[in-house]
C-alpha cells in the first residue's frame, strides 16, 4: 500500500510476491524492506530477457515474516546497462552486485569496490558469460591485466600472502594478510579460481538431469542442493510430493547435517592440536558416512532426490538407523565432554575469531555461523518445507560469536538432528515415494533448504520445458566475507582455527 503508486506490476505465486518497479525506485523500496520491515536480502541476481522483453532484469529477493518472499524486479535497458548500488544501504548486496557486473555487464553505479569479483584480470573486457548470446563452448583469448589489492600503510606493517594453493585436499583461494607484529590489521580474500560456470550449464540440461548437477555444486551438501532445486520445480508445477518422500528427504538432510558438523568439529580439534578429540570426531563422521552409503548407495547421499519425491526407498532400515543414532549420541556426548573439559582447547577457541551481531546482520551471515553471532534464523522453521512443519525442534543460538560459540551451536544442532530423525522415523508410514511430474509449466519459483552451512537458495525459471535461468545461492557466498572481519586483531596462527570454524565451501562459492 505504501508504494502502490510506483509498482508497475504485481504477481503472486504461492508464497512469492513479484513486484516490478522503475529502477530509480529500487534503492528506496529495498531500503524500506530491509530497515523498516526487517526483511533480509536473501539473494540478488540478473536475467537476460532481451529476446522476450528487450531488456535485462535485476531481482532482489527478500525474506518476510509469515513464510513469505518479496521479489523486487527492475528493468535495465541494453543501451544503458547501469543501476544504482544498494551496498551503501545493505552491505550484503556487495558481492551480488559485483557478480552481476562480471556475468552480465550491468554496472552498479556508486559501488564502493567496483573491482572484478569472479573474472580474473586476464578475462577479456566486454565478455559476459550469463548473457544469452554467450556460447558456453567459448574459449576466450586471455589478455594482460593487474589486480590491485588493498594496501595497509604504516611503520612495521607487512603483508603475508597465503595460497591460492594450500596444503591438504582443498580447493584454491588466496588470503592476503596485513600485519604489524602478530596482530592481523587487514585480510583480503580472493576466490573464484575454480569457477565452473554452473548456472550457465543448467541452461543446457533437461530438468531431470539438472538434479544431478545440483547435487554436485557443493559435494558435502549434495542433499541440500538437490532438495532445494527439486522443491523449486515442484512448487512451479504444483506438485505436493508424497508424505513418505517428505520424511525420507528430511532424514537425508539431517544425516547430512550430522556428518558435516562432525567433520567441522574434528577439523577444529585438529587445528587446536587436540588429535585425540579429532580422531574421536572423525571416527563418528566415518560411521555416519557408512550409514549414508547403506541407505542410499552414496556416502554423500547422491542419487536419491528427484522431481516429485525420491528415487529409492529406505525400506526396512529404520531399526538400523535407530541403532546407529543411539551409538552416535553416546559417543558424541563423550566427545563434547572431552572438548569442554580441556583447558588447552578452551584457551584456543574462546574469544577467538569473534563476529559481532552487527557485522553478521550486515553481511547476512547464515547458518551455524550466523546463529553463533546472535542471528535467530533457520529456514526449516521460518520457511518450513519437507516434513519439518510436522516435527518439533529447537534452533540453537548464541551471542558470543567466537570459535567456541560456533562449535557449541554445531554440537547442539547434532543433538537436534538426532531428535528430528527419530521423529521422522516414527512417522515414516508406508506409501508412495514419488509422483509423476508431468509437463512442467512455464514460470519461475524459489526452492530452499537449511543446509549444514545455512540457507541454500535456487530460483528456477522454466520456459518451454527447459531451464531458462537457474540462480544458485550457496550459504558460503554469504559467509566468505565474514572471515575478513573474524580475523581482525587475532594472530595469524589462529587463522586456520577461525577458517575451519566458519566451514566455508570453495566449490559452493566458485560456481
Amino acid at each position: 500500500k505504501k508504494f502502490g503508486n510506483i509498482i508497475l506490476d504485481e504477481t503472486v505465486s504461492n508464497n512469492e510476491t513479484y513486484l516490478t518497479i522503475k529502477k530509480d525506485d529500487a534503492v528506496h523500496i529495498c531500503d524500506y524492506l530491509y530497515h523498516t520491515l526487517r526483511s533480509a536480502l536473501l539473494s540478488m541476481f540478473a536475467t537476460d530477457e532481451r529476446a522476450r522483453d528487450g531488456c535485462f532484469k535485476i531481482h532482489y529477493v527478500f525474506s518476510c515474516k509469515g513464510d513469505a518472499f518479496i521479489i523486487i524486479q527492475i528493468k535495465i535497458e541494453e543501451n544503458l546497462p547501469k543501476f544504482t548500488t544498494l551496498t551503501h544501504k545493505i552491505p550484503s548486496a556487495n558481492w551480488y552486485e559485483r557478480e552481476i557486473q562480471d556475468m552480465f555487464g550491468l554496472v552498479p553505479v556508486g559501488h564502493p569496490d567496483p573491482r572484478r569479483l569472479i573474472h580474473f584480470e586476464d578475462w577479456p573486457a566486454g565478455l559476459y558469460p550469463l548473457r544469452k548470446d554467450f556460447d558456453i563452448r567459448t574459449k576466450p583469448e586471455r589478455v594482460k591485466g593487474e589486480y590491485i589489492y588493498r594496501r595497509v600503510e604504516g611503520e612495521g606493517v607487512y603483508e603475508i600472502p597465503v595460497g591460492p594453493v594450500h596444503a591438504g585436499v582443498i580447493e584454491p583461494g588466496h588470503f592476503r594478510f596485513s600485519v604489524a607484529g602478530e596482530p592481523i590489521l587487514n585480510l583480503e580474500i580472493r576466490l573464484f579460481y575454480t569457477h565452473k560456470g554452473v548456472e550457465k550449464l543448467f541452461e543446457t540440461m533437461s530438468i531431470d538431469k539438472a538434479v544431478f548437477l545440483a547435487e554436485r555444486v557443493s559435494g558435502d551438501n549434495s542433499a541440500a542442493h538437490a532438495v532445494a532445486f527439486c522443491q523449486a520445480v515442484e512448487k512451479l508445477a504444483g506438485i505436493d510430493i508424497p508424505p513418505r518422500a517428505k520424511y525420507i528427504r528430511t532424514i537425508l538432510l539431517e544425516l547430512e547435517r550430522i556428518y558435516n558438523h562432525l567433520g567441522d568439529i574434528a577439523g577444529i580439534a585438529t587445528d587446536v592440536a587436540y588429535p585425540f578429540g579429532a580422531a574421536h570426531a572423525n571416527r563418528s563422521k566415518e560411521l555416519m558416512m557408512q550409514l549414508n552409503e547403506k541407505l542410499t548407495g552414496s556416502r554423500l547421499l547422491r542419487g536419491m532426490n528427484a522431481i516429485g519425491g525420491v528415487r529409492r526407498d529406505i525400506g526396512d532400515k529404520k531399526e538400523m538407523i535407530s541403532k546407529e543414532l543411539d551409538s552416535l549420541q553416546k559417543d558424541f556426548r563423550e566427545l563434547m565432554e572431552l572438548l569442554v573439559s580441556s583447558p588447552s582447547v578452551a584457551d584456543r577457541i574462546e574469544t577467538t575469531g569473534r563476529i559481532s551481531t552487527e557485522i553478521a546482520k550486515g553481511l547476512h551471515v547464515v547458518g551455524p555461523v550466523g546463529r553463533a553471532s546472535g542471528i535467530d534464523s533457520d529456514i526449516r522453521r521460518d520457511h518450513p518445507y519437507a516434513a519439518y512443519p510436522k516435527l518439533e525442534f529447537k534452533v540453537p543460538v548464541s551471542k558470543e560469536g567466537d570459535v567456541n560459540a560456533r562449535t557449541n551451536v554445531r554440537a547442539d544442532e547434532v543433538y537436534e538432528s538426532i531428535t528430528l530423525i527419530r521423529q521422522a522415523l516414527s512417522r515414516l508410514h508406508e506409501g508412495e515415494i514419488r509422483k509423476d511430474s508431468g509437463k512442467i509449466p512455464d514460470g519461475c519459483a524459489l526452492g530452499y533448504t537449511e543446509s549444514p552451512r545455512g540457507e541454500t537458495f535456487y530460483w528456477v525459471h522454466i520456459s518451454n520445458g527447459r531451464i531458462e535461468r537457474c540462480k544458485v545461492r550457496d550459504p558460503s557466498f554469504c559467509n566468505w566475507l565474514a572471515i575478513e572481519y573474524a580475523v581482525l586483531d587475532n594472530i595469524v596462527p589462529d587463522f586456520p582455527i577461525i577458517n575451519k570454524s566458519l566451514s566455508l565451501s570453495y566449490s559452493g562459492n566458485d560456481m
